[in-house]
């Protein structure tokens, strides 16, 4: 009978233990101090690294409680990416709901090839503090706004968005540029990069794409690229969309800077923003006698030195 009571005793005193422990850890840090702190969660932080990291600065009393009550309030998957502000007078299941929604800023990605007029339209969508004359600075830094997932502020303004995807820009382009094997200058290199983009879906093409430019460039012959065609007609409304899809004769005698069928040369800005594959395939282009190349349905591309051989090639693939 004495170790039944004895038996109880314990399993009293454990549960006892435990609860206070719990309750202890749900309470705040600190209640009295309710200095704020820009608490960041990184994308692909899981609950466990996020539950150190509150503790580690003193947001939370204890991060296996913070663990076991997101799991408890199903929270766990809920919780973004981004920065949230914090304070220690919160207790650990507030903490936990604003972790959930609230968050300073916003995980915005932007895809390689995109123009700027697109990215407005992303923007748009994503950034609360857009604003229509956005647009227009888009626009003006057509090929330096670098394709990256970005953590914009919420109420960041143009001016932010703008310093962050060129200093990106920059320091990506820089990364690469000691390898520059070409005589282009960087404003002609980003050109052909944009160029390069549109035009090769994948990476292994891209060099060769940029040895059919820089071949043609060298012989003075039209470089004949779509995709400053389709730059220069823009938004298709009857397609929904920026990149006309099947061009007509009609438009191959656009009259335009940036109508390569027409006129010889780069076209006068970048058609789109590259990433750094297309810009380091610009730098260092495949040396090789092509003059010509077109796309299988796949997006794999064939390439010529002669105009018979394109003709076979088209012949080949069924275009």
């Amino acid at each position: 009978m004495k170790r039944l009571i004895v038996t109880i005793i314990l399993i009293i005193l454990i549960a006892g233990g435990i609860f206070a422990w719990w309750k202890s850890g749900l309470e705040p840090a600190n209640p009295k101090d309710h200095t704020p702190k820009i608490f960041v969660v990184k994308k692909g932080d899981g609950i466990r690294e996020i539950s150190y990291n509150l503790r580690h600065e003193g947001l939370i009393k204890d991060s296996i409680v913070f663990f076991l009550q997101t799991k408890r309030l199903g929270l766990d998957k809920q919780i973004q990416a981004g920065d949230f502000r914090l304070n220690p007078s919160m207790n650990a299941s507030e903490i936990a709901y604003i972790l959930t929604h609230g968050t300073l800023d916003i995980w915005v990605t932007i895809p390689e090839g995109l123009r700027a007029e697109e990215m407005a339209d992303l923007f748009e969508k994503k950034l609360p503090s857009y604003k229509a004359d956005w647009r227009d600075h888009l626009i003006a830094n057509e090929g330096y706004l670098f394709p990256d997932t970005y953590l914009f502020p919420k109420d960041g303004d143009i001016n932010t968005v703008l310093s962050l995807m060129k200093t990106n820009f920059q320091n990506k382009y820089d990364s690469v540029k000691a390898t520059k094997t070409t005589d282009l200058t960087d404003q002609e290199t980003l050109i052909a990069a944009s160029l390069i983009e549109r035009e090769a879906k994948y990476a292994k093409d891209r060099p060769l794409v940029a040895s059919v430019i820089l071949n043609r460039l060298e012989i003075g012959m039209k470089l004949d690229i779509d995709a400053t065609l389709q730059y220069a007609l823009g938004y298709q409304e009857n397609e929904k969309r920026w990149w006309k899809k099947n061009l007509t004769t009609d438009d191959l005698e656009i009259t335009s800077s940036y109508n390569t069928y027409k006129v010889a040369g780069l076209p006068p800005t970048p058609i789109s923003n590259p990433g750094l594959s297309a810009i380091s395939a610009a730098m260092n282009p495949v040396n090789t006698n092509y003059l010509y190349y077109i796309s299988d349905k796949s997006g794999n591309l064939h390439f010529s030195e002669t105009l018979e051989g394109q003709n076979a090639n088209i012949k080949k693939y069924g275009l």
